[in-house]
């Protein structure tokens, strides 16, 4: 260590030395106390711009969680259900239900979960001459963890799926299903088939749906009663809204749930946007500002990127296209194990257009979507368009085509009905067994039976769904043609 300078060897310093030194320090003082009103300026147009990049990141990164949000927080402000409880609606789906492209052609039932407490239990009925059903279980990140029902885990059998807590290491009792979730929040989508929009065969689907039962391990001794609510008549809207408010989901979620270790890297992201694990969510005024345009600009990178389209189904020239990426599709299903590989960007396009997961693809239901006619146009409402259904559909229960709105991708508001499906007997047939389907403002003479209407003044979209799928679909010897302009 260097020795101390003493007292009486300060005569040796060179006074030009002192000199310069003194000189050198003014002019520092000089630069400081002129510059500090623009260095502060880059300084906070540098963190301002900083927190809008992480703010549309973590919009990104967030979406299946806020659409997971969105739900329940409808659920609970405009129902008396609670978390554990079933909503279901009783009658087929009109545009009051504004969730995100569901299936007007069975009949929903949803049930939020949460396992602070414990495992919980969602035991489901066998399919039968009474009923059968499709359903998928997931996590508050809108991962697959089963799918259930006749191409389910249970093939048909019905069972009892048990949702066990992150971490979970207790011994699980015999008899059950055991789902290993790594969040605490958790829903079913349970879809209760009927044979007909008749009335008769929509309450024969209540019935049947009505038999599902939740309730916690714990209790499993002596089961509580299901609660089931009907919430056909609510304006149920769980829309993505891409403004400062989707911030306020995403608070939700990290208040209230663990975090995971592949998403560690966000934590301080988010604390940089004001969102932290255990504090209030104060945005002020200024930040709220930046938080709606960043939320604006996600939106753009999502729906340029859903623009661009899924892959195609078909051959490369058709625009009925796969309803997600393979490598999501691979991710999800496999539970994001492979530590290369974690396509957020995907998955914040499929969860901005969609909700609920599903293990295997293809196995219960397969879906198509066409953003696109056969001319690589948008789908304009005003104008009349023609979808062809070749005779022999690959499935074993039913097949649907549903228009939804473009730009908020749920039921058309407004309209009627929002789609035609193989349970309609009435529908026109050709005399070769195909089936010619009309969508527009207008049904054309004569053609009502085969119509979706559209709202003129919006853009739409399509899903063509196959429930219970069979190998022609897969082996491409049946082919959907694309949407054509009348």
């Amino acid at each position: 260590m260097p020795s101390p300078v003493r007292h009486s060897n300060l005569h040796r310093i060179s006074p030009v030395f002192i000199a310069s030194l003194l000189v050198a320090l003014t002019a520092c003082e000089q630069k400081k106390a002129e510059a500090p009103e623009n260095t502060s300026a880059q300084r906070n147009g540098s963190t301002s711009d900083l927190v809008h990049s992480r703010a549309v990141e973590a919009a990104i990164w967030g979406m299946p969680a806020v659409n997971y949000d969105l739900m329940l927080q409808e659920m609970l402000t405009k129902t008396q259900a609670k978390v554990g409880q079933v909503i279901y609606w009783g009658r087929p789906l009109d545009w009051h239900n504004q969730t995100l492209t569901p299936n007007p052609d069975a009949l929903y039932f949803i049930t939020f979960v949460n396992t602070k407490e414990g495992p919980v239990v969602l035991d489901l009925p066998p399919g039968d001459d009474n009923g059968s059903f499709n359903g998928n279980i997931v996590t508050l990140w809108q991962m697959p963890l089963a799918d259930a029902g006749l191409l389910g885990t249970d093939k048909g059998k019905g069972g009892k799926y048990l949702i066990l807590p992150p971490g979970y290491k207790e011994k699980i009792p015999a008899g059950y299903i055991p789902l290993q979730s790594d969040t605490l929040g958790n829903y079913m989508l349970f879809r209760a088939n009927f044979k007909s929009h008749s009335d008769a065969d929509v309450q024969s689907a209540v019935n049947y749906g009505k038999r599902i039962k939740v309730y916690p391990l714990a209790a499993a001794a002596h089961p509580p009663e299901t609660v089931f609510t009907d919430v056909k008549d609510i304006n149920f809207d769980s829309t993505i809204k891409y403004d400062a408010s989707f911030f306020d989901h995403l608070n939700n979620v990290i208040q209230s749930e663990p975090w995971i270790d592949r998403d560690r890297a966000m934590i301080d992201a988010l604390k940089s946007i004001g969102i932290e694990k255990g504090k209030p969510y104060q945005p002020s005024d200024q930040l709220k500002s930046t938080l709606n345009s960043a939320a604006q600009d996600a939106r753009t990178f999502l729906y340029a990127k859903y623009d661009a389209g899924f892959p195609s189904f078909f051959p490369s020239n058709s625009h009925w296209m796969f309803p997600s990426y393979p490598d999501l599709v691979k991710a999800a299903s496999s539970s994001y194990a492979d530590l290369n590989a974690y396509p957020t960007d995907e998955r914040a396009v499929v969860y901005s257009v969609a909700f609920i997961g599903i293990k295997n693809l293809g196995g219960g239901q397969m879906y198509l979507f066409s953003i696109k006619d056969k001319d690589g146009n948008d789908f304009d409402g005003a104008k009349t368009y023609k979808q062809t259904v070749p005779p022999n559909a690959p499935v074993k229960q039913y097949w649907s085509l549903t228009a939804y709105d473009r730009e908020l991708h749920t039921l058309i508001k407004g309209v009627n009905r929002a789609s035609r499906s193989s349970q309609i007997p009435e529908l026109q047939k050709n005399p070769d067994g195909s089936i010619d389907l009309y969508i527009g403002p207008k049904a054309p003479d004569g053609k009502e039976s085969n119509w979706i209407p559209t709202d003129p003044n919006r853009k739409f979209e399509f899903i063509f769904r196959a429930y219970a799928p069979t190998q022609a679909l897969f082996d491409k010897t049946w082919v959907l043609p694309d949407v054509e302009m009348e």
